[in-house]
């Protein structure tokens, strides 16, 4: 490290010593082109090493109007990198960007290429308004080089600034090159006018769809091409892809000699695709077309007898040992499905495509999903549910969720009677609890409301539910509605009583959240309606929560304990009347499905979903989402906005070893956050899923095999002190394949204030023995929920607390520069809730919550931290009603802001 900051420090004092040369040199007005070329060249270099450099741009401005070609070069180069959209330089370089374009003026195409080049990787709006009608003008007039290089600049100018390109009055235009000698030049115009195809599809149609399918015809059929576009043995397969895919962007053209024409064009295409492959190169290039071709072929016919040698091509497809072909095969198997009118012949792959989840690639095993959801029918729906719920313990959490919701959709949808579909929520909140989100269980509540005969089993079926010990919260918000209403249908049978109701759900209030308990309360006021003899034990709980700290539990603990007090029921009988069946709408399940997919450049013709989705007319964008094993890439494991994906990486085995000195601060995250990754190294990827209610929590551990050999031999060890109780309920096998991720499930119980957890791992990788020893982010600051204060109550109880020794006090030094939002959003992190406009001075955090303990019960928490900006010093003041709590929770929270 030492050697590192030494070298640094020499860069650092070379960088300064030349930028103050440069600045000097700069001042002499004397100062030759290529002196000017030179130093530009060196500011450029130390820009791109990540130097500041804040003068220099305006020489880099002058070399654009230089007569010499490496002047001009570098002056285009230091624009594009070192100026930014909003610049007022960039006025000075449209100016010198049209002279270049203008060939009259220089009589160089080099320069009109360099000006185009710079317009398209800038791409700033101003320059869009100013030079699109330049780059038009040599697209159409410009030899073919140049040519080219500006359908691409218009492109990008397209893409970024659509309304400032006018689309449609030049498309005309821009069509007529489509039919040019030169295939280069005509690949570049087909991408530019494939982009504008997509937004304006009804100007475009008329005019592109015959020229499209000419030159299809003449490149497949009549094999008019140089050989120089000939990539092995395929001629130019980049063009034939792009023009197959915009002609599905039209309908099937009405004229029988253009349908003809373009049927015998596929129909060549997947007869030359018979050939066998003569390497990879061919293989690729051959299929990449074959695949587009199949494609049209579903949206002009799916009926046709082409599209049926297609389906059996396809069958062959996605039993293929190349994970491309296979991915291939099932997305163009979705796509069949969603035309067809019987999806048979996908049915007929149903084994191999619910084989293929199990896939080693999570790109193949996502497609898989799709056609499952797409090809699935009132006949298959049951098989299909049962093999995805099977499959949805072990999924990787990047499919989990839209797996939650493509199982609802579909039964839901096919469901013959609501009884299996009551079953099937029910198992996917116990399986993936977390992954299911309140418009599922608003659904459950809808249908069951609206269906009588289904509300008798459904009640039965989640009181059993709850009776369970690990009821997951979702599934407690969905008993504590359904007992509510409809829990007096069971109340004389055996092991339903009214007060057996009552213990199975309040035997879980200590668990769940405020949001939970205010639902929970609301059912308790109904079972004091319609089961009065268990009305004293449910007065006493509302007399309990008058006096909590949340806002809404008291209202409503105060409230219905008035009208349970009551000397008539007349108020609580019309209060609590029975709900009225829900207005027949239609699920929000599926919007919530189509918000989950992204845009790409291109948009999708088709949608997941079967023929009823695609008759509907919903344009949905291909999806690509990447969410990875614990969270939304790695900004939940090193709190950053890195793009990369934690399970690509994991699945991919790309990932690189984490160093040593990273696992404190992984932990130290991780401490802040309820996810990520706990340990990572070339071997094994450890990652953690918390949760916690009050002084219950739940810990999954993700044990991922980045590896090409198995691990084996694998156990782990918690050990917990006196004042923590961790229960494993899900253990982990002892061997793990590569590429493969397994996890493991313990319950958490925070007895005391000492909550120290360790945890050692031991592994075998081929021989060799591996042990570890991970930090556990089990902290006191974990169990403390967040509790809002007006002004006056946090001063009263401030002052009741008083100082020792139930006040913490210490005065302490941050790492860094003190950032006052940062800290206070790392107080609310903490669990605390941070009280606004109490302090006079800004800097100042104040802040409130509730810490929980199984033998100390609920203690209430105040903190006070104030910082000294100048001095990046902070003083931390924290009052409990329990001493050890203070000195304990006070502690650790002063270990944490150190560490900001």
């Amino acid at each position: 490290m030492i050697i590192v900051g030494r070298a640094r420090e020499l860069e650092e004092k070379r960088v300064n010593k030349e930028l103050a040369n440069i600045r000097s040199k700069f001042k002499d007005p004397s100062l030759s082109g290529r002196q000017k070329k030179k130093y530009v060249c060196k500011l450029l270099y130390m820009y791109i090493l990540g130097w500041d450099v804040d003068f220099g741009h305006m020489e880099a401005v002058n070399l654009l109007s230089s007569s010499k070609y490496s002047e001009k070069q570098i002056g285009y180069l230091a624009v594009t990198l070192m100026l930014a959209e909003n610049t007022d330089l960039l006025r000075l370089v449209v100016n010198s960007m049209r002279k270049d374009l203008d060939f009259s003026l220089h009589g160089n195409e080099v320069f009109q290429c360099l000006a185009l080049h710079a317009i398209a990787n800038i791409g700033a709006r101003e320059m869009a308004d100013a030079l699109a009608g330049d780059v038009m003008r040599l697209l159409e007039e410009g030899r073919t080089f140049v040519a080219k290089k500006a359908a691409l600049c218009l492109l990008r100018l397209f893409r970024r600034h659509p309304d400032l390109v006018p689309a449609k009055d030049w498309l005309s235009r821009i069509v007529k090159m489509m039919e040019g000698h030169d295939m280069g030049l005509m690949l570049a115009v087909v991408s530019l006018v494939l982009a504008m195809a997509q937004q304006f599809p009804d100007d475009a149609c008329a005019i592109c769809q015959p020229r499209a399918i000419t030159v299809l015809h003449k490149i497949v059929l009549e094999k008019a091409y140089t050989s120089d576009y000939v990539y092995y043995k395929v001629p130019v397969p980049w063009l034939q892809v792009k023009l197959l895919r915009l002609l599905q962007y039209f309908p099937p053209p009405s004229d029988n000699s253009l349908r003809n024409r373009l049927m015998s064009v596929i129909q060549t295409i997947m007869t030359n695709a018979q050939d066998i492959p003569k390497n990879v190169q061919h293989n690729n290039a051959q299929n990449a077309v074959l695949f587009e071709a199949i494609n049209l072929g579903i949206h002009m016919d799916p009926e046709s007898d082409l599209v049926g040698q297609a389906a059996s091509l396809l069958g062959r497809f996605i039993s293929s040992k190349e994970t491309n072909i296979r991915y291939l095969g099932l997305e163009t198997m979705a796509h069949l499905a969603g035309f067809a009118e019987s999806v048979d012949k996908v049915k007929s792959h149903q084994d191999t495509i619910i084989q293929s989840l199990k896939d080693k690639d999570i790109s193949v095993r996502r497609r898989a999903l799709d056609l499952l959801y797409s090809m699935c029918d009132s006949t298959n729906a049951r098989t299909i549910v049962s093999e995805l719920l099977q499959y949805l313990p072990i999924s990787d959490f990047a499919l989990r969720e839209e797996m939650v919701l493509k199982i609802a959709i579909i039964t839901e949808k096919f469901a013959t009677d609501y009884s299996w579909y009551v079953d099937v929520i029910l198992q996917l909140i116990t399986i993936a609890g977390d992954n299911v989100n309140n418009e599922i269980w608003y659904r459950v509540v809808q249908i069951v409301t609206n269906n009588e005969d289904l509300q008798e089993y459904a009640v039965r079926t989640v009181l059993n539910t709850l009776k369970s010990p690990t009821c997951h919260e979702t599934a407690l918000k969905v008993g504590a509605y359904i007992l509510g209403e409809f829990g007096h249908l069971i109340a004389n049978s055996p092991g339903c009583s009214p007060m057996e109701q009552f213990m199975a759900l309040h035997s879980k209030f200590g668990m769940c959240n405020e949001e939970t308990r205010a639902l929970m309360l609301t059912t308790y006021i109904k079972f004091v309606n319609v089961f009065p003899e268990i009305k004293d034990q449910i007065i006493r709980v509302f007399k309990q929560y008058r006096f909590v700290l949340d806002v809404e539990l008291q209202q409503r603990a105060c409230e219905y304990l008035a009208v349970a007090s009551m000397p008539t029921d007349d108020l609580l009988q019309t209060i609590c009347e029975e709900m009225p069946p829900w207005p027949e709408r239609e699920s929000a399940l599926l919007a919530q499905l189509h918000k989950k997919i992204q845009d790409t450049e291109d948009k999708r013709t088709w949608q997941i979903g079967g023929k009823d989705a695609n008759q509907e007319g919903l344009t949905v964008k291909k999806t690509d989402r990447r969410r990875s094993a614990f969270g939304s890439s790695e900004n939940v494991a090193q709190g950053g906005g890195s793009a990369r994906n934690e399970l690509d990486d994991l699945l991919g085995l790309t990932a690189e070893p984490v160093p040593q000195a990273d696992l404190d601060d992984r932990y130290h995250k991780l401490v802040l956050e309820a996810n990520g990754v706990l340990y990572e190294d070339q071997y094994i990827q450890i990652g953690l899923q918390t949760e916690y209610h009050g002084h219950l929590g739940r810990m999954a551990l993700f044990f991922g095999n980045k590896s090409t050999a198995a691990i084996s031999d694998l156990t782990t060890d918690v050990k917990t002190g006196e004042g923590v109780k961790a229960t494993l309920i899900q253990p982990i096998a002892s061997s793990i394949p590569p590429a493969t991720q397994y996890h493991q499930m313990y319950n958490v119980e925070l007895l005391d204030v000492d909550c120290a957890v360790n945890m050692t791992v031991s592994y075998r990788i081929g021989s060799q023995p591996v042990h570890l020893a991970p930090r556990m982010p089990i902290v006191l600051s974990k169990f403390v929920s967040a509790v809002e204060m007006t002004s006056a109550d946090f001063f009263q109880r401030w002052r009741q607390i008083g100082g020792a020794p139930r006040e913490y006090q210490a005065i302490s030094k941050l790492r860094s520069p003190p950032n006052v939002v940062e800290l206070k959003d790392v107080v609310k992190r903490l669990g605390f809730e941070v009280l606004e406009g109490l302090e006079q001075n800004p800097n100042n955090i104040v802040g409130a919550g509730i810490f929980s303990a199984a033998v100390l019960g609920k203690i209430g928490c105040l903190i006070r931290v104030e910082i000294n900006v100048d001095q990046q010093m902070f003083r931390i003041t924290m009052r409990t009603t329990n001493d050890r709590v203070s000195e304990a929770l006070g502690s650790h929270l002063r270990t944490v802001l150190e560490n900001q």
